[in-house]
């Protein structure tokens, strides 16, 4: 077990550096990229410090906190897609029968297709989150430690979220509508304060929109340093990546059932 966990991540980092030199083939095109993508984080997080100066204290969040829900979500979010892009693209890839190709490879398809690909803004949420982190809220080592593993947690479920969406293609046909609208959602309640909601919203962070992964479980971690808190993150998110993965190979035996065409249309 140990030795084949291993040469999945020596496949990550030989991918990893494919793609990275493919991008810096086009380096300038590539830092505009990054630095849009960073200007365009700090702008949200300019808006939460104007108004952390009006309203100190939001249901018992800081504008520390705020600080800390941004960094930790840009920067999971900016690893799952500079590591596995292709999650992104997974409707397109199935609908346009592109799967394939991928298929023609050695060991199991899905790490392959998710590594395929390198996502170039998402370096710069991932620049941006460890930069706005580190400056502003200045953390010890150990918040920083914890911070660094609860980002892999974050970036867990952002992979493991995109394949289960992007997986519907398999049952439903094109639904790249309806795949981007429950993204959109997912990543809009990934940067507000889960005090904020309550009820039977509170309850859909946790089921058909995990973002409660990303708005609470990590934040309450690294507030109290409480390792119940970063173990249930982590249990969350991996349980949303093996869900996500096994739609997926549940789906493709209909692919591979000779349905594309059926699809297409």
């Amino acid at each position: 077990m140990f030795w084949r966990l291993l040469s999945y991540l020596q496949l990550a980092g030989a991918y990893i550096r494919l793609n990275l030199n493919a991008h810096l083939e086009y380096r300038g095109a590539f830092l505009t990229q990054v630095v849009a993508m960073v200007l365009n984080n700090l702008v949200w997080v300019t808006f939460w410090g104007l108004f952390f100066t009006r309203f100190p204290v939001l249901r018992g969040w800081t504008v520390q906190d705020v600080v800390t829900l941004w960094a930790i979500a840009a920067t999971g979010f900016g690893l799952a897609n500079t590591i596995c892009g292709n999650a992104m693209q997974l409707t397109s890839l199935i609908v346009q029968g592109q799967l394939d190709v991928w298929m023609l490879y050695p060991r199991a398809l899905l790490p392959h297709l998710l590594l395929g690909r390198m996502n170039a803004t998402s370096w710069g949420d991932m620049l941006f989150g460890y930069w706005v982190y580190l400056f502003f809220v200045k953390p010890d080592a150990v918040h920083l430690a914890l911070f660094t593993g609860l980002t892999v947690s974050v970036a867990t479920l952002f992979v493991g979220f995109n394949i289960l969406t992007g997986s519907l293609s398999f049952f439903l046909g094109n639904s790249e509508g309806l795949t981007q609208q429950w993204r959109n959602a997912m990543l809009t309640f990934s940067t507000y304060p889960a005090t904020l909601f309550e009820g039977t919203v509170k309850l859909l962070l946790y089921t058909l929109i995990p973002a409660g992964f990303v708005t609470y479980l990590p934040i309450e971690a690294l507030r109290s340093l409480s390792l119940i808190h970063a173990v249930l993150a982590v249990v969350g998110s991996t349980t949303v990546l093996l869900v996500g993965a096994g739609v997926f190979y549940q789906g493709l035996r209909r692919y591979a059932s000779g349905n594309l065409m059926q699809m297409r249309g």
